[in-house]
């Protein structure tokens, strides 16, 4: 057996058919796209479109470290801080148990999908689609449509087959779980089709800007995670029910407002995140920086879950009392300064 094949086989035994985000372990493959033999580091429900698609699945791999790294810096501040995506695939219970916290990766995962084959497709990268297709409406006055806009349409097909293909994967996986990782990975494709807008560009004498070429272009994904991270903290508990002839999402609480296609959703409630707990997934807060002076989710006073806290004084070097010499250098003096550090107990 070669070394690429050796490399798929080893990922392919840690990919498990019960999460939907399995396949974020693709971040860290360290795979070459270039054979279909790699395809079998995917669950069988991925495994056709992989074979066929094959020219995009590099799109797929950033959108996997883009995904892992933006869960990472949207949780820096919190109890949970979204370190357990780098065990991919190799999840622990906090995302694979139709959590809060999984429902955010969920959306985010599909969100950056479709977001990265649409702009490959822009940028010429896919041979099967090109720049998305001229708006419908007429342009504002003194523009004109042209450019090449980010093909939203491809990227949210070909996501939403690729992702909801690992969504239905699993036999074992409870039908409310499947519905509700598919109902979250829908909720960030919504979001990133609302987020399409209008970009521009001035053309004209000495920047006049007597005529705009514009396109629709899609923003950073930073954006999408933003506003993915306040709909995880607005999220409903829900219940997979037979409500008439078919089983939906309903509320958990009686009282509580009716599922709209833009909440995020979870089964189960989860833990503080204070303490290590490996059957709840978490991983607890000792040793965790925190701020002092902050009264947010970084504080000491949240973030420590009132155990305290220690402090350390660390001597930094710095570059201070810089000058500009002529011509063309700045020169400064290197300076010791000491920091204050705090840290959870």
């Amino acid at each position: 057996m070669g070394r690429p094949a050796a490399a798929a086989t080893a990922l392919l035994c840690q990919l498990g058919l019960s999460a939907a985000i399995q396949w974020l372990g693709l971040a860290g493959s360290g795979v070459a796209w270039n054979e279909s033999q790699h395809c079998r580091l995917l669950v069988p429900e991925q495994l056709q479109l992989c074979r066929r698609h094959l020219e995009a699945m590099p799109s797929i791999v950033r959108a996997a470290r883009r995904t892992q790294q933006l869960c990472q810096q949207s949780f820096a501040d919190m109890r949970w801080n979204c370190s357990s995506i780098q065990r991919a695939p190799s999840f622990g219970p906090d995302l694979l148990t139709g959590t809060r916290e999984a429902a955010f990766v969920h959306a985010l995962a599909a969100a950056a999908v479709a977001q990265s084959i649409a702009r490959s497709c822009a940028s010429g990268e896919l041979p099967r689609c090109s720049c998305g297709p001229a708006p419908a409406e007429p342009p504002a006055p003194g523009s004109r449509w042209g450019g090449c806009g980010d093909n939203l349409s491809h990227g949210l097909q070909l996501g939403a087959a690729f992702t909801d293909g690992s969504a239905r994967a699993g036999t074992a996986a409870a039908p409310g779980l499947r519905a509700v990782n598919r109902h979250n990975g829908a909720v960030g494709r919504a979001v990133l089709s609302d987020s399409l807008d209008t970009r521009c560009k001035c053309h004209g004498i000495s920047g006049s800007c007597s005529v705009k070429t514009c396109w629709k272009g899609l923003p950073d994904l930073g954006e999408i995670a933003s506003d993915l991270k306040s709909r995880y903290l607005a999220a409903l508990k829900v219940t997979h029910r037979l409500v008439g002839p078919r089983k939906q999402l309903i509320p958990k609480e009686g009282d509580a407002r009716p599922v709209t296609e833009m909440d995020l959703v979870y089964l189960i409630s989860s833990p503080d995140y204070c303490t290590p707990n490996p059957q709840l997934g978490s991983l607890g807060t000792q040793d965790r920086p925190c701020n002092r002076s902050s009264v947010g989710s970084d504080s000491c006073d949240l973030l420590c879950c009132g155990r305290g806290y220690n402090t350390y004084t660390e001597e930094v070097q710095e570059r201070c009392h810089c000058r500009y010499r002529w011509c063309c250098s700045v020169v400064c003096r290197r300076c010791r300064r000491s920091l204050e550090r705090h840290v959870c107990k």
